[in-house]
């Protein structure tokens, strides 16, 4: 069985699904003890930021939603990490059925050597959509999301390595959107942007909130604030704070939080 892409009896309604939580989530590489014990819940239509210091975790446990942490030989877990009532850890689950509906952005952007429709396209085809118009919809829609269409309706049969880094950057965000996801996850994604290309990612993030549940992983805490609902503060694996974002940048519960945010450390 894998997990679910039509409602059906006792499925969240469409408009609810998308809910991450995990509760008591700890993750081992090899002896390597890397989170503790996390409790965090992501709500839909809802941007969650999870910062921290380098190695604290926060990319693990983003990698983790999506089981890309299970590719590593002599990895273990332990508790559990929902998607809406679904364990996605669970032996019933498909990985690639789960991650068609959490779709993932890594730091450094990185489109396929092929054109940029065919880029978009790939993950639809491997889905078993291959008729021209459906796919041609499919493409425009999703560059659309990624605010692309206007900068590359003319090109799309030009390589994608010909684009700028934040074109290539909203590509890749492209091509995650083109499965039509519930989840979009976001490992730093611009941070190797320079300024401009950081505030179009920043814009889109704010659009695509919208329609889904975005986890963004960022060491830039003015980003962080700006693009999320609520944040999340990691420390060597473990979960110390988590609250609406605005009261973590004004009035953070923890002292370690405020040293944090603060600039005392990290």
């Amino acid at each position: 069985m894998t997990l679910p892409v039509v409602q059906a009896a006792g499925a969240p309604a469409v408009e609810s699904r998308g809910l991450v939580q995990a509760e008591r989530f700890s993750f081992w590489y090899g002896p390597t003890q890397a989170l503790h014990e996390i409790t965090l819940t992501a709500e839909r239509r809802n941007v969650t930021a999870l910062i921290g210091p380098s190695g604290c975790g926060k990319s693990t446990f983003l990698r983790s939603i999506n089981r890309m942490n299970a590719l590593l030989p002599g990895v273990r877990h332990e508790g559990s990490l929902r998607l809406d009532a679904t364990d996605v850890y669970s032996g019933d689950v498909d990985p690639v059925s789960l991650r068609q509906r959490v779709g993932m952005v890594f730091q450094r952007s990185n489109p396929f050597p092929k054109s940029l429709y065919e880029n978009v396209a790939y993950g639809p085809r491997i889905n078993g959509v291959h008729r021209r118009a459906d796919l041609d919809a499919i493409v425009e829609s999703a560059l659309r999301r990624a605010a692309l269409w206007d900068e590359v309706k003319d090109r799309l049969r030009e390589n994608a390595w010909g684009l700028s880094g934040g074109q290539q950057q909203r590509l890749c965000i492209a091509r995650a959107l083109a499965n039509e996801p519930e989840v979009l996850l976001l490992d730093e994604p611009a941070s190797a942007l320079d300024p401009l290309a950081t505030q179009k990612i920043e814009e889109l993030v704010y659009e695509l909130r919208r329609d889904l549940t975005i986890i963004i992983v960022t060491h830039n805490l003015q980003q962080a604030a700006r693009v999320s609902d609520v944040t999340a503060f990691f420390y060597l694996g473990h979960l110390v704070e988590v609250g609406p974002t605005n009261r973590m940048f004004t009035s953070p519960t923890n002292e370690r939080t405020e040293a944090y945010i603060t600039g005392r450390f990290g």
